[in-house]
Parts: C-alpha cells; sequence; structure tokens
C-alpha cells in the first residue's frame, strides 16, 4: 500500500465544501481553482492527492470529475479513498444584505441544481451567476461583485459574511461523495466493503455493444452502483462509459470481469478499487466467492493433466 499523501489538494478556496472534507484527513491541505487544476497539480506532482468532488445524492455526478478520470489523452489518476460529507446550503451576504436587495447570486453549478427551486421562489428577479466553487462566489460576494451566494455555512466566516437565509436547499438531505485521487500504485488492501471505479471505451459502435459490457459483470455477480456514458470528444453518439462496482481489484471476481473486459473494449480505465466510506458490504451470491473460482480453476487443470 502506498504511504499516505502528506500534502493533498482540493476543490477550493477554503470555505468549499470540499475544505469542509478535507479537514478531516491529516496532512497540508492545499487549495485549487478548479477539480482540473487540482488533479493537474497531482499528475505534476505538485501534490500527492486530491480530494475532489464525484458525485451527489440529489445531482448526480460531477462531470468535470469524470472527465478528467476517463481522459486518455492525460496521465491516468487512480482513487485511494472515498468522504461522505452531509451538505446544508445557506444563502450569504455582506452584513447588512437584505432579501429584497439582492439582484445577483452566485454558486456553484451543483449547488445552483440543488436550490434552483427555493431560489425562483424567494429571488425570482435575481441573475444567477455560476461560479468555480460555492467558496469562490462567497469570496466574490465579500468583495463586491455580487450581492449573494449560496454555499457552505463555513464561508459565512472565512470571509466575514452574514446568512441571509439558512436551509436553501429544495431536498434536504443531501450528501456529496468526495474521492480521495493520487498517481497510480498499489490499491488499499481489500476490506470486503470496497468499491472499484472504470471507464470503459467501445471497440466500435454496433448494437449490444454497452450490453456485452454488463454481461461480464453479471456473469461473475459483480453489482454494479453507478453507471454513466460520458462524450469522448470523437464525434457525435461516441460516448465511454464510467461505472462503479462493488468489490476490490484482488477479488476473482472483479478481476475476471476486468478480463474479459479488457479483450471486448477498446481501453479499458482502471480508476482504483478503495473501501467505501458507508462500510457497506458486497452482496456475494453463491458460485463467485475467491473460493469458488480457486475451485473451479482447479478442477480445469486437473482435466488437463489426464493422462499426463
Amino acid at each position: 500500500m502506498s504511504p499516505p499523501p502528506t500534502r493533498i489538494g482540493y476543490l477550493g478556496p477554503p470555505g468549499s465544501f470540499a475544505h469542509e472534507a478535507v479537514r478531516g484527513l491529516p496532512g497540508e491541505h492545499v487549495a485549487a481553482a478548479s477539480v482540473a487544476a487540482a488533479l493537474a497539480a497531482v499528475r505534476a506532482g505538485e501534490v500527492d492527492a486530491a480530494l475532489v468532488p464525484f458525485e451527489n445524492s440529489i445531482e448526480g455526478s460531477v462531470a468535470g470529475t469524470l472527465d478528467e478520470l476517463g481522459e486518455l489523452s492525460a496521465a491516468p489518476l487512480h482513487i485511494a479513498a472515498e468522504v461522505l460529507l452531509s451538505v446544508h446550503f445557506a444563502l450569504l451576504g455582506r452584513p447588512g444584505t437584505t432579501l429584497d436587495s439582492v439582484t445577483t447570486v452566485a454558486t456553484h453549478p451543483h449547488a445552483e441544481a440543488q436550490c434552483r427551486v427555493w431560489l425562483a421562489a424567494h429571488l425570482p428577479g435575481a441573475e444567477v451567476v455560476l461560479a468555480a466553487s460555492t467558496s469562490t462566489a462567497a469570496r466574490d460576494v465579500a468583495a463586491g461583485r455580487y450581492d449573494a451566494a449560496v454555499g457552505s455555512p463555513a464561508a459565512k466566516a472565512v470571509y466575514g459574511l452574514a446568512v441571509l437565509q439558512p436551509d436553501v436547499a429544495d431536498s434536504p438531505g443531501a450528501v456529496t461523495r468526495f474521492v480521495l485521487v493520487r498517481r497510480p500504485g498499489p490499491p488499499p488492501a481489500p476490506t470486503g466493503a470496497d468499491r472499484t471505479t472504470l471507464v470503459l471505451y467501445e471497440r466500435d459502435d454496433h448494437p449490444g455493444v454497452l450490453l456485452e459490457m454488463l454481461t461480464e459483470f453479471a456473469l461473475r455477480g459483480v453489482n454494479l452502483t453507478r453507471l454513466e456514458s460520458r462524450p469522448t470528444g470523437a464525434g457525435l453518439g461516441r460516448y465511454c462509459f464510467s461505472l462503479d462496482c462493488d468489490g476490490h481489484l484482488a477479488d476473482a471476481r472483479v478481476g475476471e470481469a476486468l478480463v474479459a473486459l479488457r479483450r471486448i473494449c477498446a481501453e479499458v480505465r482502471f480508476c482504483g478499487s478503495y473501501p467505501r466510506a458507508d462500510g457497506a458490504q458486497a452482496f456475494v451470491r453463491p458460485g463467485v466467492a475467491d473460493a469458488d473460482f480457486a475451485a473451479a480453476q482447479g478442477w480445469l487443470a486437473s482435466l488437463r493433466t489426464l493422462g499426463q
């Protein structure tokens, strides 16, 4: 297993939700202006790892993170861990600001999507400006560029702002999943409650191509917990498939699925095997445990040695 990182980048500036999440990890924390900048710093060796948002329980996956991990022209990166953070949004403004005086609201696209109904109901005339992060939006409000920001309540103290309205999320109980990304190295040891992230590139576009990929998981009892398509940039209608599955690279069922996928896909980008933050154990149906694969291989070997 690789040594723990000592310098960890995160989507900043301070006061972002990523900043809240990274504070639970030991080491020096280094703010980056964007997800792409944080991961570029990892590739360049400027930081040992970066904690970036991956998906949200309300809005779904963060496209920028998926695309950075799946980009074949860039050096590969591996996820080493994940962090789950309960997300609570507040409307922040400079002291003395009232709701009636707010004409511009800045925030991150994922935050805007999770507070869209509240903003439309309470600030119908306000212009919503999208920012690189919620803390960038809060910083810009403190600098007088905008009237208010939707972001983490923690940004209030960082930028000297006031909470104009707490709890502006349309759906309470949102959770954001952050991933700790590093340069390739040995994955953490399997725990029995693990997740593996992959990006699959089709060899050619033909009927049933996705079904062929999914069948390799189903035959080996590997459960998928996330699956989505992303454009490859090679032309309209050309997609790759980003997915998470239960299990670890060291598990026989996952390893055999990867071997099969490598045969039928143009490319398989392995993005890491790592412990699930929620500790949920993978369901392993009869016939697909490591011992079952070992027994089957032993049986095949015995047949091949008959008569020798």
